[in-house]
């Protein structure tokens, strides 16, 4: 069964489970202690450290191992915020942040300090410039992804590293996806990752803070980790992520190039299989192995559901497969289509014939939920209710597709120049409706607060 999630955990790499094995034979004591269990498994924690800082590029002191990559990043951003507290209580972040970041500023945020959210384009990336703008008085702290998590794109973290040292900045680069394919820029502060992201055990994170700048761990002090990361270490995880790691950026190069030319093929055939499909993110400045697309008039949990019956894991920011019914926050600041949303993220090793396959069994699938969600008829040969010469689609209480749908069943009905009043109260319809018109050529003229509840979208007929 082809796992292509990579993106929120990768497979266990072979070498991180033989590390792992041999660690829970040798490295099961304290390496603080001074008998010969302990020295033994001292020496094991230390060249994992090493292994890890070698491939951060930072030196070996400078790094620390924690729990997790979200608690390197708490760590992180409340450590740095602490130590810079006479700079001032402004953190910057840009709108795309994974949401270990976005939490540690709202916790920052709840403390009495300002957060400010960057904009991104509609490849997801900052503008180095706008970032750069935002680094003025007061700010003690900014936070940048080296890639994005649910779209691949890279950020411009050297054009931004240089615009935080000229503003006397610190720089936390959270680099949890890209990290296996290759070092990160020169010039941040800190840099966390973890290791479940490139085929280590998951419960392994690091935080390196480079030597000079003023952090201060916040809770209780202990003496392990510099202080920065309480608790015994787990030293058989470590050991093993810092194997795989050194494995993974040993072949990264050739199996890059590999993945990518698989995903250029997801990229271009997707759009040519199913009608109506937005794929995401910089087409060249991305990481390697991961694309994402969304398809119109899709329920993207139905879709991820029959993709998983077809035997293919995939996810998804599309808000109708979480918990929250509102859409990823990366896609909201992106202004991208969420609606039918599917994250491929391919693992090392992934066989040509299972994309193959892939782009084989989708658009049948595809074809079968739209078929489910009557979306046939979206090609705008109905009529709406008409208000003052006015065609009004109510879709409250109705969530995403089901609005668009709508909407493209009577705008077909409506003359050239003519507007369509969609009524949603779903909050991916604020999304989905202005990215329909990008997709199909209608004016998107804005919205406001319907007088029976949710919002009044407005669109004009323009072909």
């Amino acid at each position: 069964m082809p796992y292509f999630d990579a993106a929120s955990a990768a497979p266990l790499h072979p070498v991180a489970r033989q590390a792992l094995l041999a660690a829970l034979d040798e490295g099961w004591a304290d390496p603080a202690r001074l008998y010969r269990e302990g020295r033994r498994a001292r020496l094991l924690l230390d060249a994992a450290r090493e292994a890890a800082a070698e491939a951060v590029g930072c030196r070996p002191d400078e790094l620390v191992f924690t729990p997790s990559g979200t608690r390197a990043v708490h760590s992180g951003v409340s450590g740095a915020l602490a130590g810079r507290r006479r700079a001032g209580g402004r953190l910057v972040v840009s709108a795309v942040e994974h949401s270990s970041v976005l939490h540690a500023g709202e916790a920052h945020a709840a403390a009495g300090g300002t957060v400010t959210e960057v904009p991104v384009g509609r490849t997801g990336a900052v503008d180095p410039a706008a970032f750069a703008a935002e680094l003025g008085e007061g700010v003690a702290l900014a936070c940048l992804q080296s890639a994005n998590h649910e779209v691949g794109t890279e950020q411009p973290v050297a054009e931004v590293a240089e615009a935080c040292r000229a503003a006397g900045v610190l720089l936390l680069v959270d680099a949890a996806q890209s990290l296996g394919w290759g070092p990160v820029p020169e010039g941040w502060s800190l840099l966390t990752a973890s290791a479940h992201k490139w085929g280590g055990p998951a419960g392994v994170g690091l935080l390196a803070v480079r030597k000079g700048v003023r952090f201060a761990p916040q809770g209780p002090s202990d003496e392990r980790e510099s202080g920065r990361a309480p608790g015994f270490e787990n030293l058989p995880a470590i050991v093993a992520a810092a194997a795989s790691l050194r494995a993974v950026r040993a072949g990264a190069e050739a199996e890059g190039a590999r993945l990518r030319a698989l995903v250029d093929r997801i990229r271009a055939r997707v759009p040519e299989l199913v009608p109506d499909v937005e794929v995401v993110g910089d087409p060249v400045r991305r990481l390697p192995h991961l694309v994402t697309f969304s398809c119109l008039y899709v329920d993207g949990e139905t879709l991820l559901s029959e993709l998983d019956r077809e035997g293919f894991s995939v996810s998804s920011g599309s808000s109708c497969t979480s918990s929250t019914l509102t859409p990823s926050h990366v896609l909201r600041a992106m202004g991208v289509l969420s609606e039918g949303n599917v994250r491929v993220s391919l693992p090392a090793g992934t066989e040509e014939a299972d994309v193959d396959r892939f782009l084989e069994v989708l658009p049948g699938v595809v074809a079968r939920v739209r078929d489910r969600l009557g979306a046939d008829g979206a090609a705008g040969t109905g009529t709406g209710a008409a208000a003052g010469g006015e065609t009004v689609v109510d879709a409250l209480g109705k969530r995403c597709p089901i609005p668009v749908i709508e909407l493209a069943k009577v705008i077909g009905a409506v003359p050239v120049g003519g507007t369509v009043t969609v009524l949603a109260d779903d909050e991916a319809a604020r999304l989905d409706i202005p990215a329909w018109c990008e997709m199909r050529g209608q004016e998107y003229v804005g919205e406001a607060p319907s007088p029976r509840g949710g919002r009044a979208y407005v669109i004009r007929r323009t072909s």
